[in-house]
């Protein structure tokens, strides 16, 4: 396979590689990503997750405690800190013990492993579901908004930011927007699965504006994020090529599961009347849903976000629509049986 070349960043620039990467996280969706990347381009690899995974260069370890996976960070460059809880029915503790105090100790690895700088990936969620039109870095975070993933989100950046403004190494936030591709839990499986038991519901009528980013563009963001000089002590959004209504967006996850027309929806209190209902049933089984109060809240989300500043800085432009950023992803849920093949020459 030919490796992608590094992406071009702004006035022509291309982002420095590391000679060694780390990457928390490792096993997960953007993680894996990230790591692919590097490793396509030449760069060692290496990295922690739950679960151990030799082929990769990933030993398993808990984010929650300091432990040996931080040794395995000796000798690396680059700390990209990819791992936190992903859910909107956590329990709180979980977003405490990973998602925030997690950054502490992944920060402790890269200082100690001698690492010269280090990328932590929060979310546009710090901002809150309703945040105002364009919000942009400058644009105050949440804070005690009652989500869990999003406060946790907000309050994760802190360790990092204190441990630039100390001196104690380079770090660069990125918040990116809706992540979807082929294997996205959240924006990919999650909804297909809730689509075909008959479960799957939008607020706002379905006119909740989504922001998709493509895994390969978001990872392109990483790169020039974390291999230009610009980006050190910075923070970024780094968006997709432009947001969509939610029923647009979940109407291929409809055609998927072989489902005729858009995807269900109603008023964004209704849904969320709906969604409490369902959540303390789910509790009551044992089975927690996503399909939350919170998941309606934040699908009914009413205001564009701004990425001038990675435009700007970096040179970032996301190269990949949502028309062929699902056909890539249906090509992957085909080659993984998750959707039925299509007969032969039929195009995707």
């Amino acid at each position: 396979m030919t490796s992608r070349p590094a992406p071009v960043g702004a006035e022509g620039q291309t982002p420095k590689l590391p000679g060694r990467v780390f990457v928390t996280g490792a096993a997960g969706f953007v993680g894996r990503a990230v790591l692919a990347r590097y490793r396509e381009l030449g760069v060692e690899v290496g990295g922690m997750d739950v679960r151990a995974d030799p082929d990769w260069n990933v030993v398993a370890g808990d984010l929650g405690e300091s432990g040996a996976w931080q040794k395995h960070a000796d000798g690396c460059d680059l700390v990209v800190h990819t791992a936190a809880v992903v859910s909107n029915v956590a329990p709180p503790e979980l977003y405490r013990r990973i998602s925030v105090a997690g950054v502490r100790r992944a920060l402790d690895a890269a200082v100690a492993g001698g690492a010269r700088r280090f990328l932590h990936v929060s979310s546009v969620g710090a901002y809150g579901w309703h945040r105002p039109p364009d919000a942009d870095e400058k644009t105050p975070i949440t804070v005690l908004s009652g989500n869990a993933y999003q406060d946790a989100k907000a309050a994760s950046e802190h360790p990092a930011l204190a441990a630039h403004a100390s001196g104690e190494i380079a770090c660069t936030l990125v918040r990116p927007s809706d992540v979807y591709g082929p294997g996205s839990r959240p924006w990919v499986l999650i909804p297909l699965e809730m689509i075909r038991k008959g479960l799957f519901l939008l607020p706002a009528h379905g006119q909740g504006l989504f922001s998709p980013v493509y895994i390969d563009d978001l990872v392109d963001g990483i790169l020039l994020a974390a291999g230009l000089p610009a980006g050190a002590g910075q923070i970024f959004n780094l968006l997709g090529a432009a947001p969509v209504p939610a029923a647009e967006f979940f109407a291929y996850h409809m055609r998927w599961a072989g489902r005729s027309g858009p995807p269900r929806s109603l008023s964004t209190g209704t849904a969320v009347r709906i969604a409490r209902v369902v959540g303390a049933l789910s509790k009551l089984l044992g089975r927690p849903s996503e399909a939350s109060a919170q998941t309606m809240l934040m699908l009914s989300k009413s205001h564009p976000l701004s990425g001038e500043k990675a435009r700007r800085l970096l040179g970032y432009e996301p190269k990949v629509g949502l028309a062929e950023g699902m056909r890539r992803t249906e090509a992957w849920l085909r080659e993984q049986g998750l959707v039925a093949r299509r007969p032969a020459g039929d195009p995707l």
